[in-house]
């Protein structure tokens, strides 16, 4: 949390117009959204949290929500006050502890089932209260149609996936019939984004935010959506238990079997799974955002798991370019173990090796200044990893000096990395075609970086040649 970083000028307002006097502020972190939150306290008076938002249907939505669910009982944060103008609205304080962060502890199923059985009350809160309060149209064929072209455009794209438009385009829209056929008796408030980032615990209970994008829909989703998150990281069997603790608490307000509320699991879980790789693809790889490229790879495994069980059988464009994507380099993007020093080579006329850890990339170095090997007849079908190639370019010197530079400037971030429990630095050497001098350079510096620091893990990747080799100490 950064005190002073923005001035929060919004609900400093609101707030001293509510209580009276002028509070203190500190900056809250940000999700997904554009939104901002503060905290805000003043002595004597409640600690509250501001949200500023230029949205003002979205904004005026989750207020009314919040005032028909807490008449209804259940557990969301009281709305404060709110900004004449729909832009700035103060709720109730839950504290800094979310699920997510729970759920590396011992209460980890505890806190999972009491989510279940409080969602199963959120959802199916009488519509006749919240009918009015919410902003979108009930979940529908186009809307999935929607979720599935986002997946297409803002993953598939961005990550150079091949396919058939039209084949692909079949393959949804007889994907979203199959989706929105189930029994009506089993749609309520669907709750739309469902996941652990949006339970907060507070006194050992879950409390929910972020519903402002509910509707009507089938209720089943929200279930997936929560067990399925990539980040949440529950087993199999902890899915199959609490889905069958969801159905139990479902079944008793709604007169419908178990076995019947959990018949569409795997085409809610292929449809969520989708529509999260969307999401992902455009906060990550569009945006950049590291939190949601690491959400990646866990997204793909779901997927995987998805092609295991031939879930996705009747689609064959659909399973051509999921088993694409899950063979694919974002598969394993991202390791959290310790420091991983990714070594490129790449040809500059292809652009710089794509950081795929929300950083920003990292050290660059240009080898185009030495001779090049590739002039010759002789070394043209060669690369910089064969013997004659070496013996080249080490007998004019050069490339000694060169490496040893390298090293000299990156060691000491190195070094700083590891004391300060980094998990990721990128070093790329380019040239001309990526194929002698940057690969020489790339593979000779990756293996003194595996001898100097042997508690790193370096990947040493010949972009141009596709190979890469992982050096573990």
């Amino acid at each position: 949390m950064d005190k002073g970083n923005s001035s929060g000028c919004r609900g400093r307002l609101l707030y001293e117009k509510c209580f009276g006097v002028v509070p203190d502020v500190v900056k809250l972190p940000g999700a997904g959204s554009d939104r901002r939150y503060y905290r805000m306290s003043a002595p004597g008076f409640p600690t509250v949290v501001a949200t500023e938002g230029d949205d003002v249907v979205e904004n005026q939505a989750f207020v009314s929500l919040s005032r028909v669910f807490g008449k209804a009982g259940r557990n969301v944060p009281e709305i404060i006050a709110f900004d004449m103008d729909g832009t700035c609205y103060l709720q109730e304080d839950l504290g800094d502890r979310q699920l997510l962060q729970a759920l590396s502890s011992e209460e980890r199923m505890i806190l999972s089932e009491k989510t279940m059985n409080s969602l199963v009350g959120l959802q199916t809160t009488p519509e006749a209260l919240w009918e009015g309060a919410v902003v979108n149209t009930p979940f529908s064929e186009r809307q999935v149609m929607w979720d599935l072209n986002y997946f297409k455009y803002e993953f598939l794209k961005p990550a150079g996936i091949s396919f058939d438009e039209n084949r692909l385009e079949d393959d949804f829209i007889a994907f979203a019939s199959s989706v929105v056929s189930g029994d009506r008796n089993l749609w309520g408030f669907m709750y739309r984004d469902c996941q652990s980032r949006n339970v907060m615990i507070r006194n050992g209970e879950p409390w929910w935010i972020d519903y402002q994008g509910g509707r009507r829909g089938p209720l089943l989703y929200d279930a997936v959506s929560f067990l399925w998150q990539a980040k949440a990281g529950f087993s199999e069997d902890e899915r199959k238990y609490l889905l069958h603790t969801y159905a139990s608490a479902l079944s008793c307000v709604r007169d419908v079997d178990e076995e019947s509320i959990l018949s569409g699991v795997d085409d809610m879980v292929l449809l969520r799974t989708l529509q999260v790789l969307g999401a992902y693809g455009f906060r990550g790889l569009v945006e950049k955002k590291s939190h949601f490229i690491e959400s990646i790879p866990g997204a793909l495994s779901n997927l995987s798991q998805l092609l295991d069980k031939s879930v996705l059988s009747g689609y064959p464009e659909l399973t051509k370019v999921c088993r694409a994507a899950v063979s694919s380099r974002f598969a394993g993007a991202v390791h959290n173990d310790g420091l991983t020093v990714k070594v490129f080579s790449f040809s500059y006329k292809r652009g710089y090796p794509e950081d795929l850890t929300g950083n920003g990339g990292g050290f660059m170095f240009d080898c185009r200044g030495m001779h090049n090997p590739g002039r010759y007849e002789r070394y043209k079908s060669l690369t910089g990893l064969d013997s004659d190639v070496k013996d080249f370019l080490e007998e004019r010197g050069e490339v000694k000096e060169f490496v040893d530079k390298a090293v000299g400037i990156v060691c000491p971030s190195v070094a700083k990395y590891l004391e300060r429990g980094f998990s990721s630095l990128q070093v790329g050497f380019g040239c001309t075609g990526g194929q002698h001098r940057s690969v020489y350079c790339a593979q000779a510096f990756g293996e003194r970086m595996a001898g100097l620091f042997p508690q790193a893990r370096v990947e040493i990747i010949h972009r141009e040649q596709g190979c890469r080799t992982v050096i573990e100490g």
